[in-house]
């Protein structure tokens, strides 16, 4: 496990560092006596923000488990992706009902084939959120300005640990909040934070315009998420002005 977790640092510093992205690495030592390693306890990153009583255990993991990387791609790939999806989706009509009632106001489809640029783009996914091979077809989804993707919980069917996806157009907050059901998708479900908002302890994340996001464990299988509509779209006490979002997504076998 312990390996693992070095592993993909060492990748995500790699990564960041060819961005241009300057980090910094805490260290932890005891101020009495002679200096004992620690623990460093996480950090909450400066896209995300958590509320509720959060058990420590559960911060830890969710911290490693939902990670969002600001400019993954550039101006430049993101118009190449659009160039090649934009033909296809205007083909489509926009949905307001899905089998699950998770989302309205979409179009998606899947592509499995895609121009030598963008397939470059997705081996950089695959890189660096995937231990293994993902699924062979990547998911695209089509949400208008005044669409919502409510709260759910992937099911374990469809797509495995980690799901990776890239954000184009617009910026958005995705809302995730601890749940126990690992495939919760009810109406009633979506009633509770709601009525029992004191109980519940959750995380906002913002996702900025072309940035990867990588939910993975705890965050994948333990955490409803959802896209929040336009007017609820609040992030550290600021409005997110959300447009039609077009969402990429990687998975990984189930």
């Amino acid at each position: 496990m312990q390996a693992t977790i070095t592993c993909n640092l060492v990748k995500l510093m790699k990564f960041l560092q060819c961005r241009g992205i300057s980090i910094s690495v805490r260290t932890c030592s005891s101020s009495v006596g002679n200096p004992v390693k620690q623990e460093c306890p996480p950090q909450t990153p400066p896209y995300l923000t958590l509320h509720g009583q959060w058990p420590s255990t559960d911060r830890a993991a969710f911290l490693t488990g939902m990670t969002v990387l600001p400019n993954f791609i550039t101006e430049a790939e993101e118009q190449s992706l659009l160039d090649e999806i934009e033909p296809y989706l205007r083909r489509m009509r926009y949905e307001f009902d899905h089998w699950d009632d998770a989302i309205h106001g979409y179009r998606e489809t899947e592509r499995k084939h895609w121009f030598p640029a963008n397939r470059a783009i997705f081996d950089r996914v695959k890189q660096l959120a995937f231990a293994g091979e993902t699924l062979p077809y990547i998911h695209v989804l089509d949400l208008t300005a005044e669409g919502v993707i409510k709260p759910h919980v992937d099911s374990v069917r469809y797509c495995g640990t980690t799901i990776a996806g890239l954000s184009l157009l617009s910026d958005s907050v995705m809302r995730l909040v601890r749940t126990n059901d690992e495939e919760q998708t009810n109406a009633d479900y979506r009633q509770i934070f709601a009525s029992n908002r004191e109980d519940k302890y959750w995380s906002d994340v913002l996702l900025a315009r072309r940035s990867l996001y990588v939910m993975k464990d705890i965050a994948r299988y333990k955490f409803t998420h959802e896209i929040l509509a336009g007017q609820d779209s609040i992030f550290k006490e600021q409005h997110v002005d959300k447009g039609r979002r077009i969402s990429i997504i990687c998975r990984n076998d189930p």
